[in-house]
């Protein structure tokens, strides 16, 4: 069997976020990056769970992106994928970056294709959907559990008020979140052999951008706290009337 997880670079969530040219550019100055959670600890995590049991599997990390994203995808090495492909082209489009995946996806014939639920960054989560649609493959989205005997996937997943469990065979593209396995942390061993791994980078497959960024906005800051004293009341009820409910 031979397993293709999709890693993403996202900012770490304790990042202080700031644009620089009018808006629209995401300033990268003094950020650390982490590799998208949902990638990291539900689609690759459960790819290696898979192996577990049958150590035969092959799983092939890809990504998209610079130079800059090689540390990322060596942690992903050091928790136990086996070889690493980095589409060397930034973009933060949609399709272009599914296209990439996809046509590493046409070259290797993959069994499954996992994918995290979304990103932390843009909350993007249609690149799953993209990817399936360019290999030609089912796509089953928010898995909260992921079986797979012979060539058969057995799959859990959200849907409005409930759960749905879904059978599918190979080949697969499965979007995954929290349910499907559990966070890891690279241990020294897996760090060591991470250096020695393969990482393969491929020049960028043509393909078409279908949206750009404009500008960038943050949020309006929070309002302050206004504390009121226990035998304040009316002034309670005055705040709660003319402000609170505009909130």
């Amino acid at each position: 069997m031979k397993i293709l997880v999709c890693i993403s670079k996202t900012p770490d969530t304790t990042a202080k976020i700031a644009f620089a040219d009018g808006g629209k550019k995401f300033e990268e100055a003094g950020v650390q990056w982490i590799i998208n959670p949902y990638d990291e600890w539900y689609s690759l995590v459960r790819a290696i769970e898979l192996k577990e049991k049958d150590p035969t599997t092959i799983i092939h990390l890809v990504t998209v992106g610079g130079a800059d994203a090689e540390p990322i995808i060596r942690k992903a090495l050091a928790l136990g994928g086996d070889e690493a492909i980095r589409i060397n082209t930034d973009s933060s489009d949609s399709f272009y970056i599914a296209a990439q995946i996809a046509a590493v996806a046409a070259t290797e014939k993959y069994d499954i294709i996992f994918t995290g639920k979304e990103t932390i960054d843009y909350n993007g989560a249609s690149i799953g959907g993209m990817v399936a649609a360019l290999v030609d493959a089912p796509y089953i989205s928010l898995a909260t559990s992921f079986l797979f005997e012979g060539s058969t996937a057995t799959i859990t997943r959200e849907i409005e008020g409930g759960e749905e469990v879904v059978t599918v065979n190979s080949p697969v593209v499965v979007s995954c979140q929290k349910g499907v396995a559990e966070q890891r942390i690279p241990n020294m061993r897996g760090i060591m052999a991470a250096r020695t791994k393969p990482l393969k980078v491929l020049e960028p497959a043509a393909a078409e951008h279908l949206t750009s960024i404009e500008s960038f906005e943050l949020p309006a800051p929070k309002a302050g706290v206004k504390l009121v004293s226990p035998d304040n009341v009316e002034e309670l009820v005055r705040l709660l009337h003319d402000e609170a409910k505009a909130i």
